[in-house]
């Protein structure tokens, strides 16, 4: 298994992005928002309560930085190699640490007792108002509630636990079916689909090196493969083949707005590290593939999506480019950071891309510096200098 298979992401930050805009409307209101919802006061003794926050790991521990004015609001120190994703409310993340899934109140800068102990915690996964969790040492996914964090507890879950481990991912629809992927530790296949009593429902095995999820508009789940993308649709499997014996698209990002997914796009098996220029456009209604050379490269961390359903791609070549996922074509160009080159070890940090509502979160770990940009306009709002080059970067998806 190369280092890219092995590369667990979630790239989902982007769907943290569309999920985000299902549950909620966040964008361009924030007055009337504050004044519906009182702002949560602090308890006698507690931090007060961070606005939007955006939490950033690094060799060590983890910053908590306020998403409106990137501001450093607390460090937290926590040894080994930790990732950031979002919960799925306006509170929390969760981070993945040796000993498992652990939930971290990003508000008010402090872990909760919610934890699901296991060894190698991957994908987190929110849709439809419910977050999955994958974990890869023993194939056990726990779906959840994210309302149900706020009392600091950890929340009753819908289990499965897969037939072998592996290094797998799940999603659960808002119909109550659950897409979970098929197989070892040596070798994955494809995926199941088992229904609100987990009965399973559908079946394919024809998506070798299965990685990674996205959800399109209308519920259309896409799974990576090493020869094109395996679609979810309206009951039943559909592959979308691509050219070549070997073309893998293991990263994806998902917009509720958008029929359309975004992928990475490898051909080479046999790279240690691939730097492809290439992206993929996958088209949930015509179940076919587009390409769109951006003259750069990117890496798995370098995906997300836009609030109208944008294709987001931060490049090697520091730029973020906006692209209109109908036709492929760059609409914006925005200078985010300077030039940069992929580092083979997939843990190592690297400039990092993360969406919410109109807002671009990127990091420059090499210059210790985090920037947030605003989408319509494409102008930076804010930048900070940390004390250390960040690694992993997330957030909550909901916002006051």
């Amino acid at each position: 298994m190369n280092r890219s298979t092995r590369a667990r992401t979630l790239t989902g930050t982007a769907l943290a992005l569309a999920t985000a805009m299902a549950l909620t409307a966040c964008g361009g209101n924030d007055d009337a928002s504050s004044d519906a919802e009182p702002k949560k006061q602090p308890k006698s003794g507690e931090a007060a309560a961070v606005e939007n926050p955006v939490v950033a790991s690094y060799d060590g521990g983890l910053y908590v930085i306020d998403g409106e004015t990137l501001k450093l609001a607390k460090t937290i120190e926590l040894p080994g190699f930790n990732r950031v994703n979002p919960a799925g409310d306006e509170d929390h993340v969760v981070i993945s640490t040796d000993t498992g899934f652990r939930v971290f109140d990003a508000a008010r800068q402090e872990f909760t007792d919610a934890e699901f102990k296991g060894a190698k915690p991957g994908h987190v996964v929110r849709h439809g108002g419910k977050t999955a969790l994958f974990t890869d040492g023993t194939g056990e996914v726990n779906v959840l509630d994210p309302a149900e964090l706020a009392g600091g507890k950890r929340p009753e879950t819908r289990s499965y636990t897969s037939a072998e481990p592996h290094h797998g991912v799940a999603i659960e629809l808002a119909d109550g079916e659950l897409v979970t992927t098929l197989g070892t530790e040596e070798k994955r296949t494809g995926a199941l689909v088992l229904d609100k009593g987990d009965k399973e429902i559908a079946r394919s095995e024809d998506c070798p090196g299965v990685h990674g999820e996205a959800a399109a508009k209308g519920e259309v789940v896409g799974l990576g493969c090493e020869d094109g993308v395996l679609l979810y649709k309206d009951g039943r499997f559909t592959k979308v083949d691509a050219p070549g014996d070997y073309a893998r698209t293991g990263n994806q990002a998902g917009s509720d707005a958008s029929p359309i997914l975004l992928g990475d796009y490898k051909t080479d098996p046999e790279a240690e590290l691939e730097r492809p220029t290439r992206i993929s456009l996958i088209d949930t209604r015509t179940a076919k593939m587009k390409l769109v050379d951006l003259g750069t490269s990117y890496s798995f961390r370098s995906l997300a999506r836009g609030p109208h359903g944008e294709a987001l791609v931060l490049g090697t070549n520091g730029v973020l480019h906006v692209i209109d996922p109908e036709t492929g074509k760059v609409e914006k160009k925005i200078d985010a950071v300077g030039d940069w080159t992929e580092p083979l070890d997939w843990q190592q940090p690297r400039p990092t891309l993360f969406v919410r509502d109109h807002t671009a979160y990127v990091s420059d770990p090499g210059k210790r510096q985090l920037h947030s940009f605003d989408l319509e306009s494409g102008e930076k709002r804010k930048s900070v200098t940390l004390p250390k080059g960040t690694n992993e970067l997330s957030g909550t998806v909901v916002g006051h």
